[in-house]
This record gives structure tokens, sequence and C-alpha cells, in this order.
């Protein structure tokens, strides 16, 4: 049960909130259902206290941490948007795929995402392994031990995790070390599985009865790429504003979502705080206005008819 004295002074956290969230959405947040820090009720907690008016949970190909996150919206009275981010892969480069209001308890959808975890788990031992070949003495039964609890059946591990492991290691001395010298594309220990393509993701995410949405474009580097994979796939939204969008990044994809006719949709990305840095962005430093939302829900009515 939730400690009283712990909401009152959520409430009081809450008068000072940032009035400018107010009537706002973060829809990309992550928690340890997947690579976040966070159990899903602390970021509905964070998107209450800041002052946001709703907030979604677009875990890395698992939506078990949606139902807590609705509970929590419940008790804070704050909107929580059920959402995914499954990743795919087109012409070599990993690519994201945000859904929306899907259902998450449908059977079909669940067996998918689990298949995407196996994908995952598989490309894990294949880092660790790589590590222990650079002269990396660790074990992926290591990385998740030093997690601190025990990860449930529908949640993963991520390269942010491995990447914890190589700084506690003293590897390298951050997280941002960690993925330029061993985990980011390109280098030493980065693998790059079999994975489904863009168009595979927007179906299983049409056919769980949610809008599709083209995640974070600008960290791509390849606009031309962009625009083939949204020229040729159901998307129904491009995250146009992102931690990693520059104000030029949001222009060019502003234009680019007229152009195709898709829904403007934004959010931090948060994962919470690692050795003391936020990655990507602090919740709520990125939101769209909740209208957004409606918008969001007419076309997942509209795929399910």
């Amino acid at each position: 049960m939730d400690n009283p004295k712990e909401d009152d002074k959520q409430l009081e956290i809450r008068k000072d909130a940032n009035p400018e969230l107010h009537g706002r959405c973060d829809l990309h947040t992550h928690s340890q259902a997947s690579d976040g820090m966070q159990p899903p009720a602390e970021n509905v907690r964070i998107a209450y206290a800041k002052g946001l008016s709703a907030v979604a949970i677009t875990d890395h190909d698992t939506v078990s941490g949606v139902a807590e996150a609705l509970e929590a919206g419940l008790r804070h009275g704050i909107t929580v948007v059920p959402g995914v981010e499954i990743s795919t892969r087109a012409e070599g480069k990993e690519i994201h795929v945000l859904g929306y209001y899907i259902d998450i308890e449908q059977e079909l959808f669940l067996s998918r995402l689990a298949a995407q975890r196996d994908t995952r788990a598989a490309r894990n031992e294949a880092i660790i392994a790589k590590l222990r070949g650079l002269g990396i003495d660790t074990t992926l039964e290591q990385v998740i031990a030093n997690l601190g609890r025990e990860l449930k059946p529908d949640e993963s591990i991520g390269r942010p995790h491995i990447a914890d492991e190589l700084v506690r290691l003293g590897v390298v001395a951050d997280m941002r070390a960690a993925f330029d010298q061993y985990l980011a594309d390109g280098a030493a220990a980065y693998v790059s599985p079999p994975r489904i393509t863009p168009e595979e993701a927007c179906t299983w995410i049409l056919e769980a009865g949610g809008t599709p949405v083209l995640a974070h474009p600008g960290i791509y580097g390849d606009d031309e790429l962009v625009r083939k994979i949204i020229a040729r796939n159901s998307f129904g939204g491009i995250e146009v504003y992102h931690s990693d969008h520059g104000p030029e990044d949001e222009a060019r994809y502003l234009a680019m979502a007229e152009e195709f006719g898709l829904l403007v949709t934004g959010g931090s990305d948060f994962h919470g705080a690692r050795q003391g840095v936020v990655f990507h962005g602090d919740l709520g430093s990125v939101s769209v206005p909740v209208a957004v939302l409606e918008q969001l829900r007419n076309q997942a009515k509209g795929n399910r008819k």
C-alpha cells in the first residue's frame, strides 16, 4: 500500500509543479520492465509531481509495466498511455517503432513481443562473448545480479544494463564512454542481431489495435532512409520532438509530418539516472499537448474496425 506521508509529500511537490507542463504529455518513457531505472509506477509519480497531465510507458519489446502504470495513474489522477517500443532493422540500421493504445492483453501481440525479447537475449549473450574476447571478465548472470532485484519473466536486459556493468568494473568512466567504446553501432562489442522490419512492427501494432509512430528519426542520421521507411509503411505519426533532436531536426521532421500527413508526437525517452546522468532526457523535458492523445486514440479506434 502507499505510504500516506509520501502521498502528502507528493501533493506538496505538485503545488510547486511547472505550470507550463499542465495539459501536456511525455509520450516516451522507459521503466524497469526494459532498460529504465524506475518501476513503472515511479515514472507515473514523477510525471504527476512535475505537473504533466499524461505520460506514456513505452518499454522495449514488452508491455509488462503498463498495468502497474495504469493503476498508479488512477491513484494520482494522471492519464497513462499504454505503449511499447519495438526494435526493427532497415538497410543495416536499427530503427525503433513506437506503438500507442495497443491491446496489452492480445495473445498474438504478446507472443510476438516474447520472440523479440528472445532475440534481445541472444544479442546480449553475443555482446558478453565479445567483451570477454576483449579481456573483460563478466557474465550475463553478473549483469542481472547487479540489478539489485529479481528480473520478472516479461522483463529484459538492455545495453544500458551492460554499460552499467562496464562502469562498475572500472572498464569505462561512464555510460557514454561504455556506448562509444563498446556498445554503440560500430563499437568494439556491438552486435547486430536479425530483426523484424519496420513494416512488420507497424503490422503488429495495427493488428493489436494501436497506432504506430516512427521513433526519434534524428538518431538514425539518414533522412533519406527515414523518408523511405515512412513512404512504404503504415505509420500514423512521427516523433518530431525528442531529447536528442535539435531545433533544425524538429523543423525538418515537422515538414515531413505535414508532407506525409502524420501526427506529430514527442517525448523525453526517459530511462532514469545512471551514475548521476539522466539518459536520454529527464521525464517531462520533452512533451506535446494532450490533444495529441485524442488523435492517437482516434487512429487506434479506426485500426480496430
